[in-house]
């Protein structure tokens, strides 16, 4: 740990002089080195992207066919099947989560995939309505994963109130039509991003190869570093951590009603991170153009080791620190919340490596604004 840490200090005051001395403000609008983007694009898009999307979607045809078996006979078994069903296309969506880019961008796809903690009043407010908008930005907060999860997980004190609520309470009904409701629309929303990646959105991407602010790899580049900095690093354990309030905030985990996943989830987000940054195609050994053949094209080596290989070490040590949290995150907060903080600080190692010395070998520019530091 020490080594990373001097070789980390050693990056920052390499980054620092680079800055200081380079004249390119990266507005020149063309890249300064002939890396083939195109074939880094075309490896995004054809081995990593678009199959995500499709196990994803897969993945939630599976949960529409659970979600229907439950509603037309809610017993222990179809709810276990359901939570099953649920938690696969959970942990394929964090293989997905970080490409907010075309259509995906358009339709807030992330927003009404994945708001937590969801608004249990919001929810509520739904159910009892005679109708309700799930598209509406003020629903972004009772709709996705997180809102199935309290619907199958937290709606009642016990599975057998919960199988209740489906089955024999009063008006049991607007319960099973707003569950059912949730996951139609997860999977009606899934279906328009792949559409367009898979119609005609792959091809603008990959011939989208110049070094602009609109750029496809300027774009995705940006996205990628935003999600690590704010999806993985700041919501997965910064916030339930309170490393940006007064005390820690346990109910803040993702997955908070089931309670033995979400470490699990971000365990799956850190892995679909480090994939991507080398290029490993989905489900797959199979690698590709990506980050790190980029950093290895530039040879941007800092003190004895390579930008990329520094990067992956940070990488493979915020995994350890992971691995020994407890399986439940609002526990380990309660428990013992130095880990958790231990955690969030093994993830920050990288916040710099990526979105300062990536970000400026490639010669690209952030285009998000930060408020919390990194």
């Amino acid at each position: 740990m020490e080594m990373i840490k001097r070789l980390l200090l050693l990056v920052f005051t390499v980054s620092a002089l680079y800055t200081c001395s380079e004249s390119d403000d990266n507005n020149s609008g063309s890249s300064s080195d002939n890396f083939d983007r195109q074939l880094m694009l075309t490896n995004w898009a054809d081995n990593i992207i678009i199959p995500a999307l499709q196990d994803l979607s897969s993945d939630l045809s599976v949960l529409i066919t659970d979600k229907d078996a439950f509603i037309t006979s809610p017993d222990d078994a179809s709810l276990n099947q359901l939570r099953v069903s649920w938690l696969k296309a959970y942990k394929t969506w964090q293989y997905v989560e970080m490409f907010n880019i075309g259509k995906a961008e358009e339709i807030l796809y992330g927003f009404q995939m994945n708001v937590y903690p969801t608004n249990i009043n919001d929810i509520q407010a739904n159910i009892n309505a005679d109708s309700y908008d799930l598209s509406n930005v003020n629903n972004h907060d009772a709709v996705g994963f997180p809102a199935v999860d309290y619907m199958i997980c937290g709606l009642r004190a016990t599975d057998q109130e919960i199988l209740n609520a489906y089955s024999s309470e009063p008006n049991f009904e607007d319960n099973t039509s707003y569950l059912s409701a949730l996951i139609n629309q997860m999977d009606a929303l899934t279906m328009t991003v792949l559409n367009d990646w898979t119609t005609s959105y792959r091809d603008v991407f990959v011939n989208s190869t110049a070094n602009t602010a609109t750029s496809a790899t300027n774009k995705l580049t940006n996205d990628f570093v935003f999600y690590y900095e704010k999806g993985l690093r700041a919501n997965k354990f910064g916030i339930p951590a309170g490393v940006f309030s007064s005390s820690p905030l346990k109910t803040k985990v993702e997955a908070f009603y089931n309670k033995d996943v979400s470490k699990m989830l971000s365990l799956s987000a850190l892995d679909a991170v480090q994939d991507f940054f080398n290029g490993v195609a989905y489900n797959s050994t199979a690698t590709g153009e990506s980050f790190s053949a980029y950093l290895q094209y530039l040879n941007t080596i800092n003190s004895d080791a390579s930008l990329n290989e520094i990067i992956n070490t940070t990488f493979n040590i915020a995994q350890t620190k992971i691995e020994g949290l407890d399986a439940n995150l609002a526990r380990q907060v309660e428990t013992d919340n130095t880990k958790m903080l231990e955690a969030y600080d093994a993830l920050q190692d990288a916040v710099v490596l990526l979105k300062v010395d990536m970000i400026q070998s490639m010669n690209i520019s952030i285009d998000y604004v930060d408020a919390d530091g990194d």
